[in-house]
């Protein structure tokens, strides 16, 4: 299982917010690409960037950050926030990004990822986010009436990379992850798993452990890594069983 660091950029700055809020705004860096090398340089293998002004706005803002960040590092960046047309995943692919992250698109238009997926195979992953089990789009603002296992179903058949399952309640709260709803996810769908949302400490990610054997294949860690509340170099020790 890869422990991936993530890196949200707000204004051109590396921040976290506390579910998604912009009125709970933390400022960790204003140099994204040095703190991409810093997770590098500490052993990741891949590297979770989110574009919040895309996805509050629907566009991406952030592709000259994500550019520079590219240029940074020699490990993979996969990127969501703002992506919902092909000519914004194909931008997003030229500034770098290995992989895109469908959100909002996935829920308005399920069959885009299709067409997404057959113009750029094997960069497509889908996030799903979800609020007491219901799927949040458009930056986590509004919340609809789907359930996210639904969605899960409706995308079976898409040729995706992966799933990133964030519980958006718990998502910079430090309050541990919902191993009931990543459960209900992965019994849905045969579809590789990432896990996001409330990682606090070491003893988080010995729980997740035991769902590598149904199909989890990664977690990201945001704020606990930028709180110091552990280091990445053991948490990849402990999510690799050595």
């Amino acid at each position: 299982m890869d422990i991936i660091p993530a890196i949200d950029l707000y204004g051109g700055k590396c921040v976290r917010l506390t579910q998604g809020k912009l009125n709970q705004e933390t400022v960790f860096s204003e140099d994204p690409p040095a703190m991409a090398k810093y997770w590098e340089d500490q052993g990741a293998g891949l590297l979770h960037v989110v574009d919040l002004d895309g996805a509050f706005s629907g566009e991406p803002q952030n592709l000259e950050v994500v550019r520079e960040i590219a240029e940074s590092v020699s490990i993979p960046i996969q990127l969501g926030g703002g992506l919902r047309t092909l000519k914004t995943i194909e931008r997003a692919l030229m500034a770098g990004a290995r992989r895109v992250i469908l959100g909002t698109i996935a829920f308005q238009q399920p069959n885009f990822v299709k067409e997404a997926c057959r113009a750029f195979p094997g960069n497509i992953l889908v996030g799903i986010d979800a609020q007491d089990g219901k799927v949040s789009i458009k930056g986590w603002r509004e919340v609809t009436e789907l359930k996210a296992t639904d969605l899960v179903r409706l995308l079976e058949d898409c040729p995706i990379e992966a799933i990133i399952y964030t519980d958006t309640q718990r998502d910079g709260m430090l309050t541990g992850p919902n191993l009931q709803g990543l459960r209900n996810i992965v019994m849905g769908s045969h579809k590789p798993v990432i896990a996001s949302g409330g990682i606090s400490t070491l003893e988080d990610i010995q729980r997740l452990l035991p769902f590598r054997d149904m199909g989890v294949i990664g977690a990201i860690v945001g704020k606990a890594l930028y709180l110091h509340n552990f280091n990445l170099a053991e948490a990849i020790k402990l999510a690799k069983g050595r």
